[in-house]
């Protein structure tokens, strides 16, 4: 995989930003809402394939060491950026702030564009009041993250100025500028200029960080990204969007998801909290592997078990991540909590973390890319029905109403996760307990290691039967 080069939306709050973050990606990646300051950390979105498009915090004078935190992070997209986007809302005059950014983003000697977002909107200021900030006329568009007006241009130009390496557009390119507040949209981009590059690379595995608030999620995600990418303080809540990195482990590309931390329904608050919550469970949907934090200097709770029933329900790869085992003298006494608040996940491995110390960070890679083998595998009928001839015969199935329920074979239909149908008669009366104990004689010769696996009981009848 080539490098991609980097384009940063920087500005004040509230500008659109993540507005624009979606727009470009064709889907809901940023968290967006009218409350200022709704993004905290680095959101980043590959664009076609062609470049990276990084959604900074808006940005103001740090309050606190938490916010200073935050414009840190702000500098550091700004230094790594390859292009750098100023993104004013274009309804309101341009303060002493925009001036200030547009000054430090002038002084970087990058290519800076001027984006005068909400351009639809009837009380759009013209394109002349923004002239003073110092950026051309013809670096400066005129767009709408909610309508796409000027999207396809602005990508056109961008890809233009990556493509050239210049440090401004050539002459001859219609980035509408000129255009009053008014001007038509230009609709949603649907392709670039020129066809994107072929998608053939091997589709990577998804890994979600999914827990509760202030368990050490972000601070594994930069553990594992080997940079500080994510947002880490020990004030809970601080990562509200879906934050992602690639890694390559093995010739295989890793793609890691720090999630917002969940708290129980009744405690969310109303707003941005609700959407990271449905953020974080869309993460678990998108994700091939889930990984569950606990805090080892926390009792684990009911919501890490409805948690963990949520990844399985969802059928994906788990692994229990016991963080912050370095503050701990022993962790047996919680291995042995686990094992017993956590027995209907006997087939999920349990990893002991320090994110402080780096103590089996990477050995989360290598549990995971074993999972997904696992979760792969297909294992052939005359094995199964070798396992349901056995099963049957160490324990007879009971069923209810005092029938007498016959599976008579078993087949494997599905992989991610595995599934499998028994075929038979009066299977809707087999009884729960010979079900899981059929699971069990297949995890003996085939674990399954960190992947649920299903099964479904299909009644198998003759054309009179089934006619009566």
């Amino acid at each position: 995989m080539k490098k991609l080069p980097i384009v940063a939306l920087i500005g004040q709050t509230n500008a659109g930003k993540s507005s624009l973050l979606n727009r470009f990606a064709h889907k809901n990646i940023a968290i967006v809402a009218r409350e200022e300051g709704t993004t905290r950390d680095n959101v980043m979105a590959r664009i076609d394939n062609r470049f990276i498009l990084i959604d900074t915090a808006g940005l103001k004078d740090p309050e606190d060491d938490f916010e200073a935190n935050i414009q840190d992070q702000i500098a550091d997209a700004i230094d790594a950026a390859d292009v750098i986007c100023l993104t004013l809302d274009s309804s309101k005059y341009p303060d002493d702030k925009d001036k200030q950014i547009a000054k430090s983003a002038l002084k970087s000697k990058k290519p800076v564009l001027l984006l005068l977002n909400k351009s639809d909107l009837g009380e759009a200021l013209d394109t002349s009041e923004f002239l003073h900030l110092g950026i051309k006329p013809d670096q400066t568009f005129r767009i709408s993250a909610t309508t796409g007006q000027g999207i396809k241009e602005l990508k056109t130009a961008i890809n233009v100025i990556l493509k050239t390496g210049a440090s401004s557009l050539p002459d001859g390119t219609d980035n509408q500028a000129g255009a009053g507040p008014n001007h038509g949209p230009s609709g949603l981009d649907s392709e670039s200029a020129t066809a994107p590059e072929s998608r053939l690379s091997r589709p990577s595995l998804k890994i979600a960080l999914i827990g509760r608030p202030n368990v050490g999620k972000s601070s594994l995600f930069n553990s594992l990204g080997q940079k500080q990418q994510a947002l880490v303080s020990s004030r809970q809540g601080t990562t509200r969007d879906v934050n992602r990195v690639e890694i390559k482990f093995h010739g295989q590309t890793l793609e890691i998801l720090d999630t917002a931390g969940l708290r129980k329904p009744g405690k969310r608050e109303v707003g941005i909290e609700k959407f990271s919550a449905l953020r974080t469970l869309a993460a678990i949907e998108e994700s091939d592997i889930c990984c569950l934090l606990i805090d080892a200097t926390e009792p684990h709770s009911k919501l890490d078990q409805s948690l963990a029933g949520q990844i399985i329900d969802a059928g994906k790869g788990i692994i229990i991540v016991l963080t912050k085992a370095d503050l701990v003298d022993d962790t047996d006494h919680i291995l042995d909590e686990l094992e017993r608040d956590f027995n209907f996940l006997p087939y999920a491995p349990v990893l002991i973390t320090s994110s402080a110390t780096g103590h089996n960070v990477t050995k989360l890679f290598e549990l995971a890319t074993e999972i997904d083998e696992t979760r792969h595998q297909e294992i052939k009928t005359s094995e199964l029905n070798k396992i349901l001839t056995e099963a049957i015969v160490e324990h007879i199935p009971a069923g209810l109403k005092n029938t007498r329920p016959k599976p008579k074979y078993i087949v494997q239909t599905d992989t991610c996760p595995p599934w499998f149908v028994v075929h038979g008669r009066d299977l809707q009366l087999l009884h729960w307990s010979w079900k899981r104990f059929l699971e069990r004689k297949i995890r003996e010769k085939y674990p399954f290691v960190g992947t649920p696996i299903f099964f479904s009981f299909r009644d198998d009848q003759s054309p009179k039967s089934r006619n009566k």
